[in-house]
């Protein structure tokens, strides 16, 4: 084998700073573009932190992709900044509510985060206590740092339940923090979430509420501006960034989807050896990115899960009609599909939990239907995604 210095590229000729194209990345002020008006209502929520008062609650809905989170943690750092020169002692937690499912996790997580065991004394492990004891340990750190404290539950809608937004919402005025104002900001891709949240909650919790809308094709070219210097000098050309910003307005105004086209669109520029990030690279970029997207939904999915989509899919392909199709008929194709699959089929009931999980995650999309007093009420089932790009990801070897 050649173990010469050829191995490796040692000088990138694409990109200059490519974390400036990672979704992680977290822009200066100057990079977020097209939020003024929401940025600006945020802080105006959220401003009597810097005097060291209760800042109010917040639900921030949006599609995915929309900048919620963006937004979210970039005011919060601003607040807690100019509170420190207000000599207010501040400080934000954030919370992956897609990654923190129980009210244990999370609140674990929020303690974990803003403790400081040589200061506080106070141990929070990873597991292996109960919840009760976990809030017992944050209200004592909250009161013993802080005077005020932002909590960020991004992706609020994946919470098995309510329980951590009645305790976080009614912490003061249950008098179980005494020293420091607490403040909620959730943050959801479904607008419908408050709908199912309890009472008592959505009475405390929803004190202010924020949508955000998807962005148009010049807001997205602005984005992309903004970050062009993740590339080299004259590497893009012209028309690559109006035509990603375009094809991706018209689909989806997901930044992040956005953003992930361009990144790609350089590495197949790079792959190929080209000097430049031509506007043909960015189809092939963008196709990349809705299967590298959907693999990343269903990651994890079980075998019966990926058969029901599946089914979808094959229907999909053969009647690209517009209202979607019947549970029934999904169920018949998925019963073929594990036949083929050498699998006992789940029951109807089980499908049509499946099928609900898949909506949840905006994979598909559900509506009713009446029949009349001939046929009742019935569901039918629609892809939010390319089906060629579902069949092409379910068919890939495990």
């Amino acid at each position: 084998m050649d173990t010469g210095d050829d191995l490796f590229t040692r000088d990138d000729p694409i990109f200059a700073n490519k974390e400036l194209l990672e979704i992680s990345h977290l822009p200066g002020e100057g990079r977020i573009v097209g939020r003024d008006d929401e940025i600006s209502a945020l802080a105006n929520a959220v401003n009597p932190a810097i005097f060291g008062q209760s800042p109010s609650n917040v639900l921030i809905y949006g599609k995915t992709g929309t900048g919620k989170s963006l937004c979210a943690k970039y005011v919060s750092q601003r607040l807690v900044e100019t509170a420190g020169e207000e000599g207010v002692n501040a400080t934000f937690a954030y919370v992956d509510c897609a990654q923190d499912t129980t009210e244990t996790q999370a609140v674990q997580t929020i303690a974990d985060g803003v403790n400081d065991a040589d200061e506080t004394g106070i141990k929070v492990p990873d597991k292996g206590l109960s919840t009760s004891t976990y809030y017992k340990r944050l209200w004592r750190i909250l009161d013993a740092r802080y005077d005020v404290v932002l909590i960020l539950l991004d992706e609020i809608d994946k919470l098995d339940d309510d329980d951590i937004l009645m305790q976080l919402s009614r912490a003061g005025e249950a008098g179980k923090i005494s020293g420091c104002k607490l403040g909620v900001i959730g943050i959801s891709n479904k607008i419908q979430y408050k709908d199912r949240m309890d009472e008592r909650v959505k009475s405390s919790l929803c004190e202010r509420e924020f949508v955000f809308p998807p962005y148009d094709a010049n807001q997205l070219r602005d984005i992309m501006e903004a970050r062009s210097d993740a590339f080299r000098d004259d590497v893009l050309d012209p028309s690559t960034i109006p035509r990603a910003a375009a094809l991706a307005a018209r689909e989806h105004g997901d930044a992040r989807k956005a953003i992930d086209i361009l990144r790609y669109a350089g590495e197949i520029a790079q792959s190929k050896g080209a000097p430049k990030v031509k506007e043909v690279f960015v189809t092939q970029a963008r196709e990349r990115a809705e299967t590298d997207r959907f693999r990343e939904l269903i990651r994890g999915s079980t075998p019966h899960s990926r058969y029901v989509l599946q089914a979808l899919a094959l229907l999909s392909l053969s009647n690209r009609r517009k209202d979607g199709f019947r549970t029934s008929r999904v169920y018949e194709i998925y019963e073929s599909i594990c036949r083929q699959e050498g699998s006992d089929s789940l029951s109807l009931r089980r499908v049509r939990d499946l099928l609900k999980e898949h909506a949840f995650l905006d994979i598909i999309e559900q509506s009713k239907h009446s029949g009349g007093s001939a046929e009742g009420s019935y569901t039918k089932h629609q892809l939010l995604e390319d089906p060629e790009v579902v069949k092409e990801v379910l068919t890939e070897s495990p």
